[in-house]
This record gives structure tokens, sequence and C-alpha cells, in this order.
């Protein structure tokens, strides 16, 4: 059988804060906590992947992420740059252009990489 849903878990050091971080940045509601696990979902009729966070014990590796979420926006990712920056993200890269799209990396207050792409 084929899965049905994909849900995208990230390590972390602190939970609370990760869940503050992106419940901002994403717009998604915490929906309950089990042990060292924390579920952000999508807003009520908006699509997107539950976010489970789960506390660790260990510090992330200083490599590059093989999994990273790609944030997509409008057309303003400088604006949304901003915005993030303003949350605890950190600026990565200047601005790609490839392909007809525009991107930055990113990470999270944890050094969790991320893309903030044109839609």
């Amino acid at each position: 059988m084929a899965a049905t849903r994909v849900d995208v878990g990230i390590d972390c050091a602190d939970v609370d804060a990760q869940a503050r971080f992106w419940s901002a940045a994403l717009g998604y509601e915490r929906s309950g906590s089990w042990e060292q696990y924390l579920t952000l979902l999508a807003p009520a009729g908006v699509s997107g992947p539950k976010l489970v966070l789960q506390q660790v014990p260990e510090a992330k590796p200083q490599s590059k992420n093989r999994l990273h979420l790609d944030v997509i926006v409008g057309d303003d990712v400088d604006g949304e740059v901003e915005r993030l920056i303003g949350l605890g993200a950190r600026r990565l890269s200047d601005a790609f252009e490839e392909a007809g799209t525009r991107w930055v990396v990113m990470a999270d207050p944890e050094g969790n990489e991320f893309c903030v792409c044109r839609s």
C-alpha cells in the first residue's frame, strides 16, 4: 500500500522554542505533545505536512542538511527573509535564481536549513 500522507520530523534541542519559531514562520498551530514530541499542523483549510518536533540530546551535525523544507512565498522573497530573521532565523546565502525561481537558504534558530522560495 502506498503512503497516504507525509509528516516532517525536525530534531530539536528545545521543542518549545522551535514550536514558537515554526508556528510564527508558517502560521501553523500546536496540535499536541507527548513526552519528547510536539506536533504542529497547518491551519484549517490550508494544505501542508504535519511537523513533528522531537527533542533529542545530540547537537545538530555541522554538515549540510540532506533534507530540508522549502517555504514557498509570493514574489517578495526578500521581505519574507527579513520577517523570518526577525523571528530568529539566519540567512545563509545570497539569493539564487535558477529555472525560473528565486530562493534564499536560511537556518532556523537551531541551525536546521530551509529555503525561502518564490512561488
